[in-house]
């Protein structure tokens, strides 16, 4: 058994964080705010596939379970393009509130919003999953405490169909961050009259969504410059030479033991970095939104209800003096 500095950190962390990130789930739907949905959604899924592996796999690197690594390949590989993807639907929904594009909403015209949404913050990732299997060199590697993980073939098909699409994606939203603020200091009256206008939006939910895409943006963007920097001169590119070449001895699963990828400093950032950033992410969401107003006021709603349905009295201000 290997010795992981990591263990039980991370599978603590990652198991709260899928629990904090949907926290605020309801409050968002009632409010059709796709983006944020999406962006909790997937956080989610990532912090729940990453604190599985860890469990499963943790001080070995035995084919345990085939069919979960399938999916939970399919889903680390989605991922890598979702979490980037849910941040360009807010970016769009700010630079829309921002431009003055969105007052008063008909129920057709929000619909035709969360289609587009979902269009980019499914139809991207799920699209990605479906092009991996040009690119994927074999059925799926198991890296010992970290678990299953993808295996894409490093040749240049890969780079347009995989490795860049979060880039893309990041250069999107850069662009429309800029788009967002040049348009607020142009209608900074109208976006004040608009917000008051808005129930589901105040000022500090905005500029807290703002905050949040951009500090997803930079962070984001950030690591997978420097992920694909990592696999441009880690490993050879190799040419393309067809499908039979690229997916020979398809159903090989490498085993890779701790004490051995440890051994290169390359490894543990990737790996490391990969799976601690979507857990980052769930933990920057809940910062943000867990602690603002409107969360407050559900969680004593919650409190409330609950107290109500097991009929638990409230305590009496003179019970309170005398456990304090």
């Amino acid at each position: 058994m290997s010795f992981d500095p990591t263990y039980p950190a991370y599978p603590v962390f990652s198991f709260l964080a899928f629990v904090l990130v949907l926290i605020p789930l309801p409050w968002h739907l009632q409010a059709w705010n796709t983006g944020t949905c999406l962006f909790m959604i997937w956080t989610a899924v990532g912090c729940l596939n990453y604190f599985i592996n860890s469990l499963i796999w943790h001080g070995n690197a035995i084919d345990w379970a085939p069919l979960w690594c399938d999916i939970s390949t399919r889903l680390t590989v989605g991922i890598s393009v979702a979490i980037p993807a849910a941040a360009l639907c807010i970016y769009r929904r700010l630079y829309k509130i921002a431009s003055v594009q969105t007052v008063a909403l008909s129920r057709a015209e929000k619909r035709r919003a969360v289609m587009v949404d979902l269009a980019i913050g499914l139809g991207i990732p799920f699209t990605q999953m479906a092009l991996q299997i040009i690119v994927q060199g074999h059925r799926y590697d198991i890296w010992e405490d970290v678990g299953c993980l993808p295996r894409t073939f490093n040749t240049p098909p890969a780079y347009p169909l995989t490795f860049l699409w979060p880039l893309v994606i990041a250069l999107i939203s850069a662009v429309y961050c800029i788009l967002t603020l040049r348009a607020f200091m142009i209608r900074r009256a109208q976006f004040r009259q608009f917000l008051s206008a808005n129930s589901s939006l105040t000022m500090h939910r905005y500029f807290r969504l703002m905050a949040l895409a951009t500090v997803e943006l930079v962070f984001n963007t950030s690591l997978n410059t420097f992920g694909t920097y990592l696999t441009i001169t880690s490993n050879t590119i190799q040419p393309w030479r067809g499908w039979d070449d690229a997916h020979f001895d398809w159903y090989l699963v490498d085993t890779f033991p701790a004490v051995l990828w440890r051994m290169s400093t390359r490894n543990i950032i990737s790996l490391e970095m990969g799976r601690w950033s979507v857990v980052f992410c769930s933990i920057l969401f809940f910062a943000f939104f867990g602690f603002a107003d409107e969360a407050r006021k559900n969680y004593k709603l919650a409190y409330l209800t609950t107290r109500k349905l097991l009929r638990i009295p409230a305590l009496s201000k003179s019970k309170i003096k005398r456990l304090v």
